[in-house]
């Protein structure tokens, strides 16, 4: 799509937001406790800030100010304000496209918003463990919240990712035309790196006509020490990992497809 020649600011505002999901298998309930606690370590505010740090620095936002604030028994905050381009709007990449690879986080920008909130659970008796974190980058202007997808994806621990991208309300050009949006795109999938991608099976569901984009994301390959929380396959019976990689299995599709499974 060729650049559009604004009459003043452009008020267009994009707004991509998505759950990313970390599954595991915690046998015991110190277990689950210490796997809850291993996610509040690696998620605490400090390193949530260096994240939305870094975040702020892809899609060109200059940050202003950081609040931060851990949380007993778990979780974390970290406001940040932020303007909306740098001092010098030439450093200012335009053009909307996949960014670099690689507890609640509210990051305000002017005229613009980036929200993360996280949210660990564990089931008291099967011995599953879910961290989920909810992404909002909501930004307008010159600012494309698409450049931080991939990064963010690749920062977390995504096993399951939803994602939601929008364009709403409207900017007019130099004649008075009213554009609905600035830039093309048929998929959130055109913004993704071949290499994600590669790692993921992608469903797609759009509304083309309203600008609404909708890409859930399944982690492709399933090794089970990854998802076992101080303990080793190794450790384990036959029959215990067959057991074991089913109710992961059956955890991950009804986080995917939305819907919980008949019980095996």
């Amino acid at each position: 799509m060729q650049k559009l020649k604004l009459h003043g600011f452009n008020n267009l505002t994009k707004s991509l937001s998505f759950c990313i999901y970390d599954i595991c298998y915690a046998k015991s309930a110190a277990d689950r406790d210490g796997y809850i606690a291993y996610i509040d370590k690696e998620y605490n505010a400090n390193r949530l800030t260096e994240i939305l740090t870094k975040t702020c620095s892809i899609i060109g936002a200059n940050i202003l100010n950081v609040a931060r604030q851990d949380y007993e028994p778990q979780g974390a905050s970290v406001t940040i304000l932020v303007s909306e381009e740098p001092i010098d709007p030439s450093d200012v990449d335009t053009t909307e496209h996949p960014g670099p690879l690689p507890n609640s986080v509210v990051v305000h920008l002017d005229k613009s918003h980036i929200c993360v909130h996280t949210y660990p659970e564990s089931h008291p008796e099967g011995g599953l463990c879910t961290f989920r974190a909810d992404i909002e980058v909501s930004t307008c202007g010159v600012i494309s919240p698409l450049k931080a997808l991939n990064y963010l994806i690749h920062q977390l621990e995504s096993d399951i990712v939803t994602i939601d991208y929008r364009v709403r309300g409207f900017t007019r050009d130099v004649n008075g035309v009213k554009h609905y949006i600035d830039h093309s795109i048929n998929s959130i999938q055109n913004f993704m790196s071949q290499d994600m991608k590669g790692l993921y099976k992608m469903m797609d569901v759009n509304v083309y006509q309203e600008n609404i984009f909708h890409t859930k994301m399944l982690l492709k390959e399933f090794d089970l020490k990854h998802y076992l929380f101080n303990a080793n396959p190794e450790e384990l019976s036959a029959q215990e990992r067959k057991e074991i990689t089913d109710l992961l299995y059956k955890e991950m599709q009804e986080i995917y497809y939305g819907r919980n499974l008949p019980a095996v």
